[in-house]
């Protein structure tokens, strides 16, 4: 394959208001950069589109400053390193970074690390392997107090994170575990090839009757994806001193109005509740023991992942107007280049 002679990158153009469109981004070719000391140039062969860039594309301050308008958008890649100035990097090595939304990208030391290709495919270290199984891990285990007997639900279950936390759960002992999604096919997935119990499509029908009936003794841990219907549901369904981890509210992401909180917060006192937000960041002290613990299980198949792929920088809009719909099953991909 010939060598590209230009770079592409996708830009900011616009905030959105409401659900983005393709008019907030920008494709631009340009020149491919030249590293200078002390760093090197990436070609980026896979990128993660993810749910929490949908805030970023906001002018709010919050945990990630927000994307700037005119400028290049940033979210996880693994590329093969074409030019190095590092003692320690030299070409043809893989490397896991932020600096996606590009085909190139040139890195200082420390915005980078090294990834084995031969010991797990590139994808899996942005996905089961990255970030989000690190989120799925750290949340049920550390934020939810997850404990062995408990009864789990998991909104946004087919997804990159959801379908981890719920594998997870039923490894470490889980009584039940129950997942909601979008689609028959979704549901079907949960239930047939990834374990849980049992699943419903939130479509058919008020998520508070669907979850009653598949939990009727109610849930002891609710790891929260969506919000808004799904978490007043997990409040009323929820047993005494139940734990709930809030990783996502996708359902939320595109409204224009503020969106009511979930009417039912005065359950709160008598179930003695914990709610507790969760980012990944508070907990990268459990990367190693992650990592060591789960990439055995990922390679027997005994944790089972998902991949929804976009081909081509020029359509990770698509990508990430997909996965905010809803168009994936597990992890949604960009696949940049071969």
């Amino acid at each position: 394959m010939n060598a590209p002679t230009q770079a592409t990158e996708i830009r900011l153009a616009s905030r959105p208001d409401g659900v983005p469109t393709q008019d907030n981004f920008e494709v631009v070719d340009t020149e491919i950069p030249t590293p200078g000391e002390g760093q090197i140039l990436v070609r980026n062969l896979i990128m993660s589109v993810d749910p929490a860039m949908r805030g970023r594309m906001r002018d709010v301050k919050s945990y990630a400053p927000p994307f700037a308008v005119g400028e290049v958008m940033s979210g996880g890649a693994v590329g093969e390193v074409v030019e190095s100035n590092v003692d320690d990097v030299k070409p043809g090595d893989h490397v896991l970074h932020q600096a996606g939304w590009r085909t190139h990208a040139v890195l200082d030391a420390q915005r980078y690390v090294k990834v084995d290709a031969a010991a797990a495919p590139l994808s899996t270290y942005l996905g089961v392997l990255g970030m989000p199984g690190l989120t799925a891990y750290a949340g049920l285990l550390e934020s939810a107090e997850f404990k062995p007997g408990d009864t789990v639900f998991v909104s946004g279950a087919a997804g990159a994170v959801g379908s981890l936390v719920g594998q997870l759960a039923k490894l470490k002992g889980a009584k039940r575990v129950i997942g909601s999604a979008g689609s028959a096919e979704k549901v079907r997935h949960l239930v047939e090839d990834l374990g849980f119990d049992a699943a419903f499509n939130y479509k058919d029908g008020p998520v508070a009757a669907q979850l009653a009936e598949a939990a009727p003794e109610g849930i002891d841990v609710y790891f929260d994806n969506v919000g808004g219907e799904h978490l007043e549901a997990a409040i009323n369904s929820i047993t005494v001193h139940g734990r709930i981890a809030v990783c996502g509210m996708i359902s939320q992401y595109n409204a224009t109005e503020p969106t009511p909180a979930p009417r039912n917060l005065a359950q709160i006192i008598a179930k003695r509740l914990t709610i507790r937000g969760l980012l990944v960041i508070d907990h990268w002290h459990l990367q190693e023991q992650f990592v060591s613990e789960i990439a055995p299980l990922v390679k027997s198949g005994e944790i089972k992942y998902s991949e929804t792929f976009v081909d081509g920088i020029r359509n990770a809009p698509e990508a990430f107007l997909g996965l905010l719909s809803g168009a994936n099953t597990g992890k949604m991909l960009v696949r940049i280049a071969d």
